[in-house]
């Protein structure tokens, strides 16, 4: 596994989380946002935006993916059984 590819998973597992119950604050939805700090993150580990894109192609929208799992799994995971 690459240094890239384990710092993106790594940042993902930290940073996206699903919509928090009730409209609480909680995590950000934002993709431009997550986008944008995920990029920075990756810098100051030595790894540039090329690197993360040659991992996981567009990175918008892989965020957009990782944010819709987690949501969709956390709502069925409130469902009841």
């Amino acid at each position: 596994m690459s240094k890239a590819r384990e710092f993106i998973d790594f940042w993902i597992e930290n940073s996206i989380h699903a919509v928090e119950q009730y409209r609480t604050a909680g995590a950000s939805q934002d993709v431009t946002e997550l986008t944008g700090r995920l990029v920075k993150a990756a810098k100051g580990q030595g790894l540039s935006e090329a690197d993360l894109q040659a991992e996981i192609g567009d990175i918008s929208h892989y965020i957009a993916d990782r944010l819709k799992a987690a949501n969709q799994a956390e709502s069925e995971r409130r469902k009841p059984s």
